[in-house]
């Protein structure tokens, strides 16, 4: 078993949660921060059985597609009267993916197997 974590632009993170649950897998979502542009990103969190790693690797490519957008210089609007300020076009989007090895999976209460508890 692997836990994935995948930073991902908010914009495609519903997308990405509706393709992985529609796969069978289970993940923890987590707003964040962070980067170059300060916008909005989620942190996405699964455990993934080593057999379903591609797909889920596949899914996160397929639902987190980058993009340019153009964006307003962040210290233009500061310096405005010491220099023209300009636009940027900026490639946002994507995944920022880290893969680690799970020694133990616990989960509380356990889940039941075929409609029988395990106790």
């Amino acid at each position: 078993m692997k836990f994935i974590i995948a930073i991902v632009q908010d914009y495609d993170v519903d997308r990405l949660l509706r393709t992985v649950t529609s796969a069978g897998l289970r993940a923890t979502r987590i707003s964040s921060t962070g980067g170059f542009l300060r916008t909005g990103n989620t942190t996405v969190m699964m455990g993934v059985a080593d057999d379903q790693l591609n797909i889920c690797y596949r899914l996160i490519e397929q639902s987190c597609r980058s993009r340019v957008e153009v964006q307003l210089d962040p210290v233009a609007a500061e310096y405005a009267e010491w220099y023209a300020g300009g636009l940027h076009e900026v490639t946002i989007g994507g995944a920022v993916v880290f893969q680690l090895a799970v020694n133990r999976f616990v989960q509380f209460p356990p889940r039941a197997q075929n409609g029988i508890p395990d106790r």
